[in-house]
């Protein structure tokens, strides 16, 4: 089953951005907590900017798509930005992936978004190839920047 996930699936999206991070050979990197998630998921004084969707089997929640709305110059319109995909490894292949996908396509489509867009790193391979048969495209001419720690506090000003 996909859903939108709800607070009290916070628990399960920490332990599933671990898992990703695990995956991914960063998990120093992956310092939210519960209560980060639940202010952005969740906020009690404002508008959510973040969303999540989960896939659960059983009573499990075994995979979760994060997302925020993202904004095209050129379209003049949102689109959606997917953070994080992530199906832990025993559920792949069960088209967990491509049904939170098919979910945000759909999200999409109600927001009248004409872009889903999200990074892939260059060694996942099985991922390049699954996107890749969805019929998404690499933007070949495009590479990410990051500006952060102590290179962003000098930028500020500090």
């Amino acid at each position: 089953m996909i859903r939108r996930a709800t607070p009290s699936d916070v628990p399960d999206l920490v332990r599933l951005i671990r898992e990703l991070a695990d995956y991914q050979n960063h998990r120093h990197e992956a310092v939210a907590t519960e209560a980060d998630l639940l202010a952005a998921l969740f906020p009690t004084d404002r508008a959510p900017s973040v969303f999540a969707h989960v896939a659960q089997v059983g009573p499990r929640v075994v995979g979760m798509a994060v997302w925020y709305p993202s904004f095209s110059t050129w379209t003049g319109r949102n689109g959606i930005w997917l953070e994080d995909l992530f199906v832990e490894p025993e559920h792949r292949g069960a088209r967990l992936g491509l049904a939170l996908l098919a979910e945000l396509a759909r999200e999409c489509e109600q927001r009248g978004a004409p872009r889903l867009e999200w990074h892939v790193a260059q060694w996942n391979e099985s991922s390049i190839g699954f996107y890749r048969g969805l019929g998404a495209r690499r933007l070949a001419e495009q590479q990410v920047f990051r500006i952060s720690g102590q290179a962003l506090e000098e930028m500020a000003g500090r």
